[in-house]
């Protein structure tokens, strides 16, 4: 039987079965409740490692399933529309409210492939899973830790750096968590996106989302979307952006959700020492996966 222990660098989480959770938004025996969950065959789970580009695949979905979202007559936020599922914080509870939503549901997730719904192996209802080079996501995710209530702040990037690659972060490992998504991909009906490609060419991966969930676009909503989901656009879309967030999980004065959404950050705050402790981490974990990654804007030019 799987036990509960201590994050040794965050006090404000815990880890179970190799993932890290938050006490106090998301207890043990809710967690488990979400392998039972049922499953519709249209349902739709976006699925992210932190800092990976969630927020922004949730407005690109928002703008392809929602006429209402696209023509602006429909002011609801994105995370009412894709409420977060793995977490009894929302205004949305899982195990309520979520079974009385019409059809197709959209939901986002942080949770690793164990954890979510078994009915979800049923390659019907579908899986969009979002990749980020983990450099970058590691510098998000180190701005980002003075937003968010419950979480033990880090005091340098160094402390940070290896508070990440001990995995002692929310969601726990990204190289587990990317690295097992992929080795069971055929357990589930599974999309993977790459951020680096969302910033690179925006309207062919909305035209591959839109092929992925069967939902048919004439060329002008195909450009509406597009353009209105550029990270740019996106930031100025109360919609999008987490301005109506509670104030008791995050303190946005701090910060916000969006910052850059950019490719390559990340070396404006690694050391060569770090980077190179890094790649070596990386090839270790992920080398046998067939993932290619941008990790700087120039590779795109």
């Amino acid at each position: 039987m799987a036990t509960i222990t201590p994050v040794l660098r965050d006090s404000y989480l815990y880890r179970y079965k190799g993932f890290c959770f938050i006490k106090e938004l998301m207890p043990k025996e809710f967690i488990d409740s979400l392998q039972d969950f049922k499953i519709r065959d249209d349902d739709v789970f976006l699925i992210t490692f932190p800092k990976s580009g969630t927020i922004w695949m949730q407005q690109i979905l928002s703008l392809i399933c929602s006429e209402g979202h696209r023509n602006g007559t429909e002011q609801i936020d994105t995370s009412e529309r894709i409420p977060w599922f793995d977490s009894s914080m929302g205004k949305v509870h899982v195990n309520h409210d979520h079974e009385s939503q019409p059809s197709p549901r959209l939901f986002t997730s942080h949770l690793a492939y164990l954890f979510v719904p078994q009915g979800l192996r049923n390659k019907k209802a579908k899986v969009i899973y979002v990749m980020r080079n983990p450099k970058d996501v590691m510098k998000s995710f180190y701005h980002f830790e003075a937003i968010p209530i419950y979480t033990q702040k880090s005091p340098d990037f160094a402390h940070f750096f290896e508070k990440f690659l001990a995995g002692d972060v929310f969601a726990g490992s990204w190289f587990d968590h990317v690295h097992e998504w992929n080795t069971h991909k055929d357990d589930f009906n599974i999309l993977f996106v790459k951020y680096e490609d969302m910033i690179k060419d925006i309207k062919s991966v909305v035209k591959q989302i839109c092929k992925f969930l069967g939902k048919e676009l004439d060329d002008e909503s195909l450009d509406i979307v597009a353009k209105r989901a550029t990270f740019n656009n996106m930031q100025m879309d109360p919609r999008a952006n987490k301005e109506n967030e509670s104030q008791d999980i995050f303190n946005l004065k701090m910060g916000k959700f969006m910052r850059k959404g950019t490719i390559g950050d990340w070396k404006n705050i690694f050391t060569v020492a770090q980077s190179e402790a890094f790649d070596k981490i990386f090839q270790e974990k992920m080398g046998d996966l067939s993932i290619k990654f941008t990790w700087d804007i120039s590779e795109e030019k």
